[in-house]
Formats: C-alpha cells, structure tokens, sequence
C-alpha cells in the first residue's frame, strides 16, 4: 500500500495532524482548568478525543514519518496557552527550544 498523496490532497494529513496538535494542547489546558471545574474537564476529553481522530485519519493519509512530528507543535501551543492563560512566562530559553521544535518538524516533514 502505498501512501502518496497527489494534487490538492496533498497536504490534508499534515494539516489534520496540525489540526490535532491544536486539540490536544486546548485539551490538556482545559484538562489544567478541570480541577476545579467539572465542565472544563468535560471539555478537555473531548478536545483530546477529536484530536486523536484528526490524528487516526492524518496517519491513514500520511507516512509516520512525516505526520508524527507534526505533533511537536502541540508542545508550541502549550507553552502560548501557559503564557496567555496561566500566567507562565515565554523566557528565552523556551523560545530557543520553541525555535528548534519549529525547525526540526519542518526538517523532519518536507519531502520533494
């Protein structure tokens, strides 16, 4: 089987990957909410549950290889929510390894 994505579905599995990147980071914040809130709670497991759909579907389309780190961008979004919705400060030393997350996904994922 041979998982080669062509025209404009090209890049449908990387971008439900990213889109499950997104849930599961807006899961575990709500998840960070939920202990003191039940409906947050709620709603983190069904952010995570959509995320790991999106990410079932991106892998059917899409080789490992190139998907999965894709999920490192869950650690981007994570350390944005922390900052914007925790109080957690963005230092350098988080940006540098933010940058390095970013380059090595992009690495990691492109294919000619």
């Amino acid at each position: 089987m041979e998982l080669v994505n062509q025209g404009k579905h090209r890049h449908i599995g990387k971008w439900l990957m990213i889109v499950s990147a997104f849930l599961t980071a807006t899961g575990q914040l709500f998840w960070k909410w939920g202990h003191s809130n039940l409906i947050y709670m709620a709603i983190g497991f069904i952010c995570y549950g959509l995320g790991a759909i999106f990410m079932i579907k991106s892998l059917a389309l899409e080789k490992l290889s190139v998907a999965y780190p894709l999920m490192c961008i869950s650690y981007i979004v994570a350390l944005f929510y922390g900052d914007l919705f925790l109080g957690e400060p963005i230092t350098i030393k988080k940006t540098a390894a933010v940058v390095l997350l970013g380059i090595g996904v992009t690495l990691t994922s492109y294919e000619k």
